[in-house]
Formats: C-alpha cells, structure tokens, sequence
C-alpha cells in the first residue's frame, strides 16, 4: 500500500497531487491511498476504505465505532 504524508505549500509535487484529487484546489487535509483519494474525508470513509481495502493497515482487533444519531442524519443530508 503506498501512503504518504503530502504538504502542498510546501512542494510542488505534492501541490500537484492534492490538486489532481481535489478538482485542482490544495484542498487540506487531502488522504491519497493507492491512487484514491480523500477531499476532507471523515473518519469514518478513511475506516470503511481501508476495512474493504487495506485491513492490515487497521490496528489489530479495531472495531470501528456505530454512527450516533447526529452523524447518520448528517449523513443522509450531505451524503
């Protein structure tokens, strides 16, 4: 799984990468795992991606935690 640290304002190349997955703003944070990318992900999309994709890179044992009632309605509001 190739994962890295990106800072747009500080390198150009990682100003390109933020760019090309945040629809050519440096839009921070920006998560970029395996090519996929994550404009201002929430925990729980990062958790769902790498549950489906990349487990091994979940601690041992992780459980992710049930939505509350708040997040599921923001949920269903904002997708």
């Amino acid at each position: 799984c190739n994962r890295s640290a990106l800072n747009p304002g500080g390198n150009a190349d990682d100003a390109a990468t933020v760019r090309r997955h945040a629809n050519g703003n440096e839009t921070v944070p920006t998560v970029v795992i395996d090519g996929t990318g994550f404009v201002n992900p929430s925990a729980r999309q990062l958790v769902d991606f790498l549950a489906e994709y990349h487990p091994d890179l979940l601690p041992e044992g992780f459980v992710a935690p049930q939505p509350n009632a708040v997040s599921r309605l923001a949920d269903k509001v904002f997708g």
